[in-house]
């Protein structure tokens, strides 16, 4: 399908899925970013809006709000992906900060070019197979979380630092002021981050400078309160004025070795908080790799991801060309979904083969996103019957000239669902998807003290222990090894080069069949953008059940598809999307989860009127 196509179909979908005209309607007039200045009450969340000058879509408003006013300055795509970042580190400390890493993939508009970084976090370089093992057993996950053990070496800081060195056009100074001010001044605490807040408490209560933070008077903060972080303000003025690649040595780098290999429990507190390995040697060594996009052909269209370390863009690329030959567009949705779940329980079984850290492992990366393997998996897909998971992965390297033959396969490894994504893009044409994250709901629960950040909890993405003995594990620990990350930030770009749509979202492993689900819901069902975010999801991971949200496990459809063998659990929600799209008039519509996460924020630097 060709862009001018996709977009055709788009126009004249209806809302399929959700009823979303008045919420549309009313946010095409509400999106620009309010003054700079003024009280820390938020700017309106708004799903959807579109205009010209550029565009940012988050899970925040007072982080898009940033992102914005870093546009209205003159920065461009990259320089408002750091500042909105910087802004979620203040707004979604859970999620995102100075203390965790993610994947940055930029568009450039003068050469059609699409660039990443990887800034995923490491392990420290003394770590072994046996990180998570004690006493021959592997740690629950629970422990593994709430310690020292669990922290890998920062990636954030660095990604910011190298993404406006090459790409960016503003200093350090200009695209942290949003953020800084947010900080010192506060924000405006929402039913969300309280209730994650709560979550989280007893884990907080036993670490002083979290407890001290998040949980003011020793509870959490009430809806409608402000929250300031004079120390996170602090330090975003340090790396301001010393540079951001100075949280890797001198006094901050130390503070972060200490907390780490030494978590400072509350007196009194019975928690085990293992002690970590991360050294300062670590931090001086880490760096963030250029490295070349996956690239997918869809449709006519070529979609961009990240590659390994994380395997969002080769799983998401897999099931795509798998999808290829299905003519989605025309399929009942019942036979969609039953397409769409397959796809991705065969992607995810590959994945858990193949996919680890390129520099520790050999990752077959190229064969993997080939149309011929892809070929040899599609058919084993049946329209009237259901594959059984754990699925076998094949080997891409052979793929054959029929169905991949049968074996053992492996679970899917757990990972943490509380990551956060952006997207902007800027007058120039230039696009950014930008996925980061500290792994679990407010990662280790350890913030640095005096410092006013969490740090992550992101080597509990490894692989404990190696769960089938005849299935090589590529995710098991090793030094200076990064986990892997299901994360997926997307760029399609048409066949003249041009900016289609990006997108990305939160939610752990479910990353990539939101994603998946979300791209299909656009380009082969002709969904609006804001609508193919806001459609009821399913999440198929190689597991023996199919994880539905409300909407369709409440559906006539399930009860179908459980006619031709499908299993299902119900969960809350599954993902939080963000995107953003280019129409063919050069104006952006951005477009933000309208619901999940307590929705997200859509704003454009001038609105269509």
């Amino acid at each position: 399908m060709s862009h001018s196509a996709a977009r055709r179909v788009g126009r004249r979908r209806t809302l399929s899925y959700l009823s979303l005209t008045a919420v549309v309607a009313g946010a095409l007039s509400l999106g620009a970013a309010p003054p700079p200045h003024g009280s820390p009450k938020p700017p309106v969340k708004t799903p959807v809006a579109t205009g010209w000058g550029g565009a940012v879509a988050s899970v925040d408003a007072d982080a898009s709000a940033a992102g914005i006013e870093v546009l209205r300055k003159g920065g461009n795509a990259v320089d408002a992906a750091v500042a909105t970042a910087a802004a979620l580190g203040v707004t979604e400390p859970y999620s995102s900060g100075l203390g965790g890493g993610g994947y940055f993939v930029y568009y450039d508009a003068r050469t059609h070019r699409v660039h990443t970084l990887d800034g995923r976090e490491t392990a420290p370089r003394t770590a072994d197979k046996n990180l998570f093992v004690e006493d021959g057993k592997p740690l629950a996950f629970a422990d593994a979380v709430t310690s020292g053990l669990s922290v890998g070496t920062p990636g954030t800081p660095a990604t910011w630092d190298e993404a406006l060195r090459s790409w960016g056009r503003k200093s350090t100074r200009d695209v942290l002021a949003p953020a800084t001010r947010l900080a010192r001044q506060g924000f405006t605490v929402d039913g969300t981050f309280r209730q994650q807040t709560a979550d989280n408490a007893a884990r907080f209560r036993d670490f002083p400078a979290s407890a001290k933070l998040f949980l003011p008077g020793g509870e959490p903060p009430a809806v409608g309160t402000t929250l300031k972080n004079p120390d996170l303000a602090r330090t975003y003025d340090e790396l301001s004025r010393k540079g951001l690649r100075s949280l890797y040595g001198g006094a901050l780098a130390q503070d972060i070795v200490r907390t780490a290999t030494h978590p400072p429990l509350a007196p009194g507190s019975t928690r085990v908080a293992r002690p970590g390995k991360l050294a300062l040697a670590d931090l001086r060594a880490y760096d963030v790799k250029h490295q070349a996009p996956t690239r997918t052909g869809y449709r006519g269209l070529d979609v961009y991801s990240i590659a390994p370390s994380s395997s969002g863009g080769t799983t998401v690329g897999e099931a795509l060309n798998i999808l290829e030959n299905d003519k989605l567009g025309k399929l009942s949705q019942e036979q969609y979904l039953h397409h769409f779940i397959e796809a991705s329980r065969i992607a995810f079984a590959d994945r858990g083969r193949w996919v680890g850290d390129p520099s520790r492992e050999d990752v077959p990366t190229r064969e993997l996103l080939s149309q011929r393997f892809a070929d040899s998996r599609a058919c084993l897909i049946q329209d009237d019957a259901v594959l059984k998971s754990p699925l076998a992965p094949a080997d891409p390297r052979r793929p054959g000239k029929g169905c991949a033959p049968a074996g053992k396969g492996v679970d899917t490894t757990y990972e943490g669902e509380n990551t956060t994504h952006l997207t902007t893009a800027d007058r120039w044409g230039n696009v950014v998807s930008y996925t980061l994250t500290i792994e679990q709901t407010g990662g280790s629960a350890i913030t640095v003290p005096g410092r006013g950040f969490l740090l992550n909890n992101e080597l509990t993405d490894f692989s404990f222990s190696q769960a089938n003995p005849a299935v090589p594990d590529p995710n098991l620990p090793g030094p200076g090894k990064r986990p892997r990350s299901s994360i997926s930030p997307t760029i399609v770009l048409d066949r003249h080069g041009e900016p289609v749509v990006a997108l990305g979202s939160p939610g752990g492993a479910t990353i990539i069949t939101t994603v998946l689900q979300t791209l299909t819901g656009y380009v082969d069902r002709g969904l609006p953008l804001v609508d193919a975010i806001a459609a009821p999801r399913a999440s198929q991971r190689n597991a023996a059940a199919t994880e539905l949200e409300p909407a369709l496990y409440d559906s006539a459809l399930r009860g179908r598809l459980e006619a031709i063998g499908h299993a299902f659990t119900q969960v809350p929600e599954i993902g939080a999307a963000t995107g953003i799209e280019r129409l063919k008039d050069g104006r952006w519509r951005a477009a933000a989860e309208p619901v999940r996460r307590g929705g997200g924020s859509a704003m454009v630097v001038t609105p269509t009127r």
